[in-house]
């Protein structure tokens, strides 16, 4: 019997692809987080600048004032303007026409004022007042005096050079050494201020006294010698921590910082100080510490010289020269009077 052979079936399955679904709402979806990101963005911004920097730009994006003339090349119809409220005709080529402000209206509302009516071209020029210059910047007043400006300079250099030459002999004397934290020098609205401080071990007064020590006098009598040749008038005051101050006669830290000063005052004349020169002595006491958040520090205990400024002292000896200043001074004790 012959073998039967089996028929071998194929089955093929044409399989379709899914429907198309579309990409429309991705776009959306994009477009929607883009602008959410730019609206926070904004926002970051608006919180991180200041009202200043907002009314800066504000002014850059405001329309500016232009000219309404329009250009023309000449002829009946080369752009020739009649000029507001002047019955004449103007060029109107872009580099003669003035620009000028918009109309402005008065606070009332009613008020309103065209600020080319009744101008020529001349009368939109800038009129500078008498003693101003059209160079000048806005909000500048007439130019300085010279001579004033000479005296001003002159102060300002003696000042510096006052300082430097305090700050050179203080380096110099071995003695003096330690107490280069003491002196303090700064120029302030009053003047060149010169200022002795207390230190931790290291004080310029004994405590509750006015008899100042040795190496107090020294510092001093270098101080006298360094501002003796300038005009300028001083100012001492005393001033002293907020310890308390027991004594039965009520003597206080007021009579003592007003006691320290005039110790001061003695020895800065003794040291060659005019006292023509001297415009006052005062003691503060605890009343103007140095370091308020600390009112018993020691640098509250101290000294200060004020050189007064005055530039019509430098004009009236000589304005553009610097007074003197003495190059080598006397290292010896001053003597107190």
């Amino acid at each position: 019997m012959a073998e039967e052979q089996n028929a071998v079936i194929i089955k093929r399955v044409k399989k379709g692809g899914h429907g198309h679904h579309g990409g429309a709402w991705k776009v959306a979806y994009a477009d929607f987080v883009t602008a959410m990101m730019a609206f926070f963005l904004l926002l970051w911004l608006l919180n991180s600048v200041t009202e200043e920097q907002l009314h800066g730009i504000s002014n850059y994006f405001a329309p500016t004032a232009v000219s309404e003339s329009t250009s023309g090349a000449g002829g009946m119809l080369g752009g020739q303007v009649v000029g507001v409220g002047a019955n004449s005709a103007q060029s109107a080529s872009p580099s003669s026409q003035p620009v000028l402000p918009p109309p402005t209206i008065g606070i009332g509302g009613n008020d309103f004022t065209d600020p080319a009516e009744g101008l020529s071209l001349d009368e939109t020029q800038p009129d500078f007042p008498s003693g101003e210059d059209e160079n000048m910047g806005p909000g500048e007043g007439p130019a300085e005096d010279p001579e004033q400006a000479a005296a001003e300079a002159a102060q300002e250099a003696s000042f510096e050079e006052a300082a430097q030459t305090l700050r050179q002999a203080i380096q110099a004397v071995p003695d003096l050494e330690q107490l280069q934290d003491s002196l303090v020098i700064e120029e302030t609205e009053d003047g060149l201020k010169i200022q002795l401080l207390d230190q931790d071990r290291l004080a310029m007064f004994p405590g509750g006294s006015s008899a100042m020590y040795e190496h107090t006098r020294l510092l001093l009598g270098l101080v006298g010698q360094a501002i003796g040749e300038m005009p300028n008038k001083l100012r001492i005051t005393g001033h002293t921590d907020n310890a308390p101050f027991i004594d039965p006669t009520g003597y206080s830290n007021w009579e003592l910082s007003a006691d320290r000063a005039l110790a001061s005052r003695r020895v800065l004349l003794a040291s060659g100080i005019d006292p023509e020169r001297i415009d006052g002595v005062v003691g503060k006491a605890s009343a103007d510490p140095l370091i308020p958040e600390t009112p018993d520090d020691p640098r509250n205990r101290r000294i200060d010289i004020v050189l007064l400024r005055d530039a019509d002292l430098y004009a009236q000896a000589q304005q553009d020269v610097v007074p003197s200043l003495p190059s080598i001074i006397d290292l010896s004790p001053a003597n107190d009077l």
